[in-house]
């Protein structure tokens, strides 16, 4: 061809140009390009545009500045490639619907988008490669719309891949040959774009927005595809999630402070959850199977796996990045929570072998311990975990006691500042209180109330030359706080001593005995003067008692355990310091074993309280004897029965004989409707059975064989045997067997079984059935609804609240209205008495000729009282 005829090489067709050697696409580049740019910009023509995007890529792009790429090519053609694709992603799903076998004009019609797709991203593939091969270090900015164009197609791709089941309906296997191609072409133009961002440098100490920016953005880009191939690629996954935490920390200099740390934290652990929940289900598969497929165990294994690399890289991220996540603190607590609430031995875990238990444990779980340390010092976490109104559903609250235990066994290589961090009360805002860990510890033990009765077993410490023995949650907390005891910071003995004796009083009895029992620890790890000095304590919290309450019986056990750990010169001082010679000491002397003195000093208690303790009895069998005086009598007895039971060899036989006396003269007072009406009196009659009981041996018959007792001794066992209570219940039948193997008036036993109901359970309880074969998965499912019930009217209650409320004592009825109501009711069951004994007397022979004019005088006597009463109202 003649010069004179030649073509100009921008009129050149594009099929031809297609042909060109590679020197001519050098030469003529400045001149084919733009109208090569001018054609991609005007056409509207799919094919069209992605052919010309082709023969750019395949023959001109090579010969390109690589520094002016971005000006030159990439901010020109890429934004039109994007809008193309997403119109054919539209016009792909659209179309979709009618899909059929039948319908060959759809069929075509997809099947070409889908192919024109591949192409399109087969030639970014061609860009992205030749960036590559052509630089050994890439600015960010000289590539600017490359990243972000590439990665909004490839999440576009991915996600109509896995949406194709319900796009494509039950037509799916019509083009499925072409979606597949469609994956693996943006699976690979995703690997090479990851291979270019790596040869991405940025100065650490420049500060260029735009490149942090982009740089940010192609992060979040990549977690977003993450959310997309979580359950398409595992393996795929897991790479793209090593290269965002890989970036992250590369760039971490200069983007740490414009990365949205809250999404990537939230990801990484919903990945982890979903990974571990698939093992878990693998897992039960396995078992409840009871089949060795290997090609399930190795599926197992994968997952496994793939949880632990998911922990690690939170792992990994959360320590470079520790300062940002404040806000992401929530979700490591829940993740820690959500992994445990699903593991054995919680009662809502997944039913899985124990050699599967192990393998998790040692593969995954194991990551989380690391997790926890780093935490351990961000105040943030502490807040989070300490929360006073931190609201648990029941299935959370046995891991977040795991959880506390854990970090109280963290603290003790933890500077003072941490600890006390973790240790103290702290109101952070108005709105925002935190509580110390101890008393956190006792809060969230409180809730596992399935967890300790069913109970759950832990892996127990290793003791040298033992076995491992499983734990119940009681003695798995009880150890560890123990031994946490022993290493707290003397600085903070105060919140120590503040959150044991908060326990102590706690209404959950479960509770308030762990608290007695690390007291209990702490008195006999501690100085003899430390125990001397919470027994006296103890001591006055007792005298200061106003009345009965559940606290006072918490407080009093407490007293007789650490009594006996007092060194004998401490117990001598707080003999002179509560002197037993007193009466008003007596509340006190009640609550004491005196098997815990040593024998000279026993004696002479138990003589002083004896004495005492006699004479207060006589004092009251001399006075009026009102019902409002019951109270301190009460306390003598229980006083005189401590000695009983715990220092009665100690009595002599004066002292026996004084008790005796005393205690058969108030058996004598006792009326049958006040011991039926009166707390007091009942109180009266519960503490004169067993000391009358002590003496059995030398009490005269006549005082335990009256008219009274014996024909009412049937009705109460019949009553107590149809109470509902089952605890009630259980000590009545225990009662009621030793009675009717000992006693001697065999015709009360059957008028006890006062219906057949009775009589059946009775019968039951002596042979031993009855009992329900519970299965060990029926009765987790019982206890775990127990839970659910129990806890139901609380779950609104917050930490601090019930904190609160476990101080507080029942308030006393209010007796402004009625200031004498106690001793109007003791008047009038005198009354009463006088008259039924009256009425006994009648029944045994004839009235004195007075006895019906003194009645008559008491009538009149009585309807006066009734007009003033008329009156006043």
């Amino acid at each position: 061809m003649s010069q004179e005829g030649a073509v100009p090489a921008s009129a050149v067709p594009l099929e031809e140009l297609s042909s060109w050697p590679e020197e001519l696409c050098r030469r003529e580049l400045p001149s084919v390009l733009p109208r090569l740019l001018s054609l991609s910009q005007h056409s509207d023509s799919w094919i069209e545009h992605i052919q010309i995007l082709k023969i750019i890529v395949e023959m001109f792009l090579p010969h390109m500045n690589h520094l002016t790429l971005e000006q030159t090519f990439f901010s020109q053609v890429l934004p039109k490639t994007v809008k193309l694709f997403d119109d054919m992603m539209y016009e792909l799903t659209s179309q979709a619907r009618g899909l059929s076998s039948q319908n060959l004009e759809i069929q075509t019609t997809l099947r070409n988008i889908l192919q024109t797709m591949v192409q399109l991203l087969g030639a970014l593939t061609g860009c992205v490669q030749h960036v590559c091969a052509t630089q050994e270090s890439i600015i960010l900015e000289n590539i600017q719309s490359l990243p972000s164009s590439v990665l909004h197609i490839i999440k576009s791709t991915f996600v109509h891949c896995k949406n194709s089941e319900s796009v494509y309906s039950g037509c799916l296997h019509l083009v499925s040959d072409l979606l597949q191609a469609l994956f693996k072409e943006a699976y690979s133009l995703q690997k090479q774009l990851m291979e270019l961002l790596d040869m991405v440098c940025m100065d650490p100490l420049a500060d260029d927005n735009d490149d942090i920016l982009n740089m940010v953005i192609v992060i979040h880009s990549l977690l977003d595809i993450c959310s997309v191939i979580s359950s398409m690629d595992h393996a795929f996954h897991a790479n793209t999630w090593k290269f965002i935490i890989k970036q992250s920390l590369k760039h971490q200099s200069i983007i740490k402070s414009q990365l949205k740390h809250k999404d990537i934290i939230t990801s990484l652990c919903e990945d982890i959850l979903f990974s571990f929940h698939s093992c878990l289900q693998l897992a039960e598969q396995m078992t409840q199977s009871d089949a060795q497929d290997n090609a399930d165990y190795r599926l197992f294994q994968k997952t496994l796996k793939l949880c632990r690399f998911f922990a690690n890289s939170l792992l990994h991220y959360a320590k470079e990045f520790l300062p940002f996540l404040s806000d992401s603190c929530c979700t490591f607590h829940q993740l820690y929570l959500q992994i445990h609430s699903k593991f054995p031995p919680s009662l809502y875990a997944t039913r899985i072998s124990k050699a599967h238990q192990e393998e998790i444990a040692g593969a995954f779980l194991v990551t989380l311990d690391p997790l926890i340390s780093q935490l351990l010092t961000f105040q943030p976490f502490v807040q989070v975990v300490l929360d006073s109104k931190l609201d648990l559903p029941c299935e959370l609250q046995f891991p977040q006691c795991l959880l506390l235990v854990v970090v109280m066994d963290k603290l003790p290589s933890q500077p003072k500042e941490v600890q006390t961090l973790w240790c103290t009360d702290s109101q952070v805002s108005e709105t925002t209180t935190r509580i110390s860990l101890l008393k956190a510890i006792f809060y969230s033990f409180e809730q596992c109330s399935g967890e300790l009765s069913l109970p759950v077993h832990l892996q127990g410490l290793k003791s040298k030359g033992k076995a491992e023995v499983a734990v119940t949650l009681y003695q798995h907390v009880c150890v560890h706080l123990c031994t946490f005891i022993t290493s707290f910071h003397p600085s903070l003995f105060a919140e120590l001593d503040a959150a044991l004796l908060n326990a102590v009083l706690s209404a959950n009895m479960i509770t308030s005995l762990l608290a007695m029992d690390a007291w209990c620890f702490l008195a006999r790890y501690g100085t003899a003067e430390l125990c001397a000095h919470h027994v006296t304590i103890v001591a006055h919290l007792i005298k200061s008692c106003p009345g009965e309450c559940y606290q006072l019986i918490n407080l009093s056990i407490l007293l007789k355990r650490l009594f006996f750990f007092m060194a004998p010169p401490h117990q001598l001082e707080f003999i002179q310091k509560f002197s037993p010679k007193e009466a008003e000491n007596l509340p006190l002397w009640q609550h004491i074993s005196f098997q815990a003195l040593p024998p000279e000093l026993r004696e002479q208690t138990v003589h002083e309280v004896t004495t005492v303790g006699t004479a207060e009895c006589r004092k009251w069998l001399s006075r009026s004897r009102t019902l409002g005086e019951l109270e301190s009598l009460n306390t003598v007895l229980s006083a005189l029965l401590a000695i009983c039971n715990s220092a009665g060899e100690a009595l002599d036989t004066g002292k026996q004989t004084a008790i005796m006396e005393v205690v058969s003269q108030l058996w004598a007072f006792l009326n049958i409707k006040q011991v039926a009406d009166q707390p007091y009196v009942q109180q009266t009659f519960s503490l004169l059975l067993p000391l009358l009981g002590f003496f059995i041996q030398t009490l005269d018959p006549k005082l335990i064989l009256q008219d009274r007792i014996l024909p009412n001794l049937s009705c109460m066992f019949a009553l107590l045997l149809a109470d509902r209570s089952w605890l009630l219940e259980q000590h009545t039948l225990e009662a009621f067997t030793q009675f009717a193997e000992g006693t001697n008036h065999e015709e009360i036993v059957p008028q006890c079984l006062s219906s057949e109901e009775t009589k059946n359970k009775v019968v039951s309880f002596l042979e031993k059935t009855g009992f329900v074969d519970e299965t060990e998965a029926a009765k987790v499912e019982r206890v775990k609804q127990e839970k659910g019930i129990f806890w139901e009217p609380f779950a609104n209650v917050t930490v601090e609240e019930a904190k609160r409320s476990s101080l507080q004592p029942y308030a006393k009825r209010a007796r402004q209205e009625f200031p004498w109501e106690e001793e109007y009711r003791s008047a009038l069951h005198t009354i009463a008495g006088a008259l039924e004994a009256t009425e006994s007397l009648l029944q045994k022979g004839p009235a004195p000729a007075w006895l019906l004019m003194e009645m008559e005088a008491l009538q009149e006597r009585m309807d006066k009282l009734k007009r003033y009463i008329h009156t006043l109202g």
